[in-house]
């Protein structure tokens, strides 16, 4: 493996864990008041979180580019924080990352929760459990499927990220370069053999990190989706 291909899977494996843990501290909440909630306003907030489900990657990392760009919402107050821009750092492919794979935390923790009999949490209440301890000592073990699952698919699909990592941290070696762009780059080039390596990483990586939550959860994620 070439040099640059071990710092793309270095920067790679950093985006990917440091894109699921946030996505996990972001998505619980957002999971939970989406599972409980009976606001009319939460398909709305369902709605946006699952558009880049069907949305088309370089149309969502195009929009992500001006709003990390120095005149762009997130770019300039980043910038107003004393930051020195986000376009094409690392720290805008964690954003963008976040937002690309929400869908794939929130939607697991959200079915995990709302699978939750509420006579149980009723129980757990009238034992005079405070909320935060319901939710400690009650939720969090009868979600640790949901949790599995979440973590698992928010970093596998971090990993295989194409279309708005390109758009938006660019192809810079040791900074924002990725394995797939790493794997577009060999193509191009047409070193198939290296292409060949990354990719066969990357599929056999993907299929044991699945068949694991498979074997964790007893049951296929297909079939519990319907």
């Amino acid at each position: 493996m070439e040099p640059n291909d071990l710092s793309a899977l270095w920067v790679t494996l950093r985006l990917a864990l440091t894109s699921t843990l946030l996505l996990l501290l972001l998505g619980t909440p957002i999971a939970w008041w989406l599972a409980r909630s009976r606001s009319r306003i939460s398909t709305l907030v369902e709605t946006i979180i699952a558009l880049p489900l069907v949305l088309p990657p370089t149309v969502l990392g195009f929009y992500l580019l001006i709003a990390l760009s120095p005149k762009g919402i997130l770019g300039a107050s980043w910038i107003a924080l004393g930051g020195s821009g986000l376009a094409f750092t690392f720290s805008g492919l964690v954003i963008g990352s976040v937002l690309y794979s929400m869908p794939f935390v929130v939607q697991p923790l959200q079915n995990a929760f709302a699978a939750i009999d509420r006579r149980t949490l009723e129980a757990a209440s009238t034992l005079r459990a405070a909320p935060l301890d319901r939710f400690y000592s009650v939720v969090l073990p009868l979600a640790r499927p949901g949790f599995i699952t979440a973590a698992t698919l928010g970093f596998a699909h971090t990993l295989g990220e194409f279309g708005v990592v390109l758009m938006i941290g660019g192809n810079i070696p040791g900074k924002t370069q990725v394995l797939s762009i790493a794997i577009y780059d060999h193509v191009e080039s047409l070193a198939y053999g290296q292409a060949h390596l990354l990719s066969a990483g990357l599929l056999i990586f993907s299929f044991l990190i699945l068949f694991l939550v498979y074997r964790m959860n007893g049951t296929s994620l297909l079939r519990r989706s319907h």
